[in-house]
């Protein structure tokens, strides 16, 4: 993955430099706006890269999860540089439509050949890593600069034959909408990451449902789900179960990791047993009244914890 990620960096940063001199020398906006996009990309391809290599370290004392949300603040960050850049697009456009400048389609369109050939090449490499956000950033990125780039092309072709410099900008236009649509779905996930929102593809009724249909478990409550990393879950909740042995106990804990881990793909779970049940307030949860009377023989808890870092 790293190498993929260094040879991407190195080949936009040239595009990016053919791109700029080629727009200011054949006055096109939208060839000066990919390259802003393109620059925007490797500030991707870099975050992402340095995410890469914290995600990689092991977890420590003073950071229990290790670094696994590095790749999703690259993501964020990368997420949030389009929509920026994207809106500046569309200003410098419609500053444009109202005054023309002639452009050299020429130049536009051997120049958008070469980038429709680099980033395509390079979200090709990106595809199969795409899984995970930070680098489905990055190729969503580089999709959506080939398929900008692609439209340069027509736009090029467009102006050669028509003469209506208007299409430049107009394209640039287009370009900074396909930018903004992919760059909100992306904000979306890093944002419910980090703030530890329930995972987008899991549902929250159907694992209590599968927690409280596994044998031995009465109920379940103060169920929190949230995410480490793109695909990396957790689970914390409390479960009551009758006043069984402590062997017995196990095996209901074995049973809940096991299905949590094979329906939800859920492979860090710390689950608090229970012989009987307690208020939550807040989100913190406390013992009735009744039960604190006397004896800790009575509340039963059990901590299980399954790590998968």
């Amino acid at each position: 993955m790293q190498r993929v990620l260094q040879f991407s960096l190195v080949a936009t940063f040239a595009y990016v430099l053919l791109t700029f001199f080629a727009g200011l020398r054949g006055h096109s906006l939208a060839l000066i706006s990919e390259a802003g996009h393109n620059v925007s990309d490797m500030l991707a391809l870099l975050l992402s890269f340095v995410a890469v290599y914290f995600q990689s370290r092991p977890a420590t004392e003073r950071k229990t999860f290790g670094y696994q949300r590095a790749g999703v603040l690259a993501a964020f960050v990368n997420a949030l540089t389009l929509v920026v850049i994207s809106i500046w697009i569309v200003f410098a456009a419609v500053h444009r439509l109202a005054s023309p400048v002639v452009v050299h389609p020429r130049v536009m369109m051997m120049v958008a050949a070469v980038g429709v050939l680099m980033n395509g090449v390079i979200a090709a490499l990106l595809w199969k890593f795409s899984n995970d956000v930070n680098i489905r950033s990055v190729f969503v990125h580089m999709l959506g600069d080939t398929l900008s780039t692609a439209t340069v092309i027509a736009g090029g072709a467009g102006i050669l034959f028509t003469g209506m410099a208007w299409i430049d900008p107009a394209l640039s236009i287009l370009i900074a909408t396909m930018i903004l649509w992919s760059s909100i779905a992306i904000v979306r996930e890093t944002l419910n990451i980090l703030l530890e929102g329930t995972p987008l593809d899991l549902d929250v009724s159907e694992i209590r449902a599968a927690m409280q249909s596994t044998e031995g478990v009465l109920d379940v409550h103060d169920l929190h789900v949230w995410s480490l990393g793109s695909h990396s879950h957790a689970l914390a909740s409390h479960v009551t179960i009758e006043d069984v042995p402590l062997s017995a106990s196990a095996a209901i804990l074995d049973r809940l990791k096991c299905a949590l881990r094979d329906k939800f793909r859920i492979h860090h779970t710390t689950i608090q047993f229970e012989i009987t049940g307690c208020e939550t307030t807040h989100g913190c949860s406390a013992p009735p009244e009744a039960e604190m009377v006397g004896a800790h023989g009575h509340h039963h808890h059990h901590h299980g914890h399954d790590h998968a870092h």
